[in-house]
């Protein structure tokens, strides 16, 4: 028998067993594999849609732009608001303008009478208010008639910084609707030295 008529017939001989089990083996790990990778690929997808899902609908996450609630915000701040969340007056707001989102404090309810003074004095229902979060007064941009009623299903907003904001004094902003509130602003997340709860 010649070399070559031998080499032919080893190479028509079946395949072992072992080596079956071998190759055997390899289609499931990749058949496994696959699977694996597509059900991992699956669950990152849900996980990301569900995070996107909270972060737009119950924990928007906002960036302050402005100088309109310094000092208790700064320009460049990174807050996080609770939407659905009930807000009374002192609380900061985050709400719909025009397109964009402005964050102002909450100054009145609905039915609230509001005057302000010369000094920038702030009275609710003919009582001052007493503001802890400003450090300087204003009368600021206002040009609305005073002593003013806040409408049914609206609040009365200002800034912080009442030299410079525009906010519920002025007909451009006026009052916010209840629909229109993003949500309360409860935590700042950045810059980190000033992280924590907003006041």
């Amino acid at each position: 028998m010649s070399e070559e008529h031998t080499e032919a017939t080893q190479a028509m001989e079946a395949p072992t067993v072992e080596q079956l089990e071998a190759e055997l083996k390899k289609e499931q790990y990749r058949h496994n594999y696959g699977r694996v990778l597509r059900s991992t690929a699956f669950s990152l997808l849900v996980v990301a849609a569900v995070a996107v899902l909270v972060a737009v609908l119950l924990l928007p996450v906002l960036q302050i732009n402005g100088t309109s609630m310094t000092e208790t915000l700064q320009d460049g701040d990174i807050v996080v608001a609770i939407s659905n969340s009930k807000f009374k007056t002192g609380d900061v707001i985050a709400f719909y303008y025009n397109n964009n989102i402005l964050v102002k404090r909450v100054i009145a309810a609905a039915g609230d009478w509001v005057d302000i003074d010369g000094e920038g004095n702030v009275y609710v229902n003919g009582e001052l208010l007493d503001e802890p979060y400003i450090t300087e007064k204003a009368y600021g941009n206002c040009d609305i008639e005073l002593p003013y009623q806040v409408p049914d299903g609206k609040c009365f907003v200002m800034g912080d910084h009442r030299a410079t904001s525009i906010d519920s004094r002025n007909t451009a902003v006026g009052c916010i609707s209840d629909s229109g509130v993003v949500g309360k602003i409860m935590f700042r997340v950045w810059p980190l030295e000033e992280i924590g709860i907003v006041n």
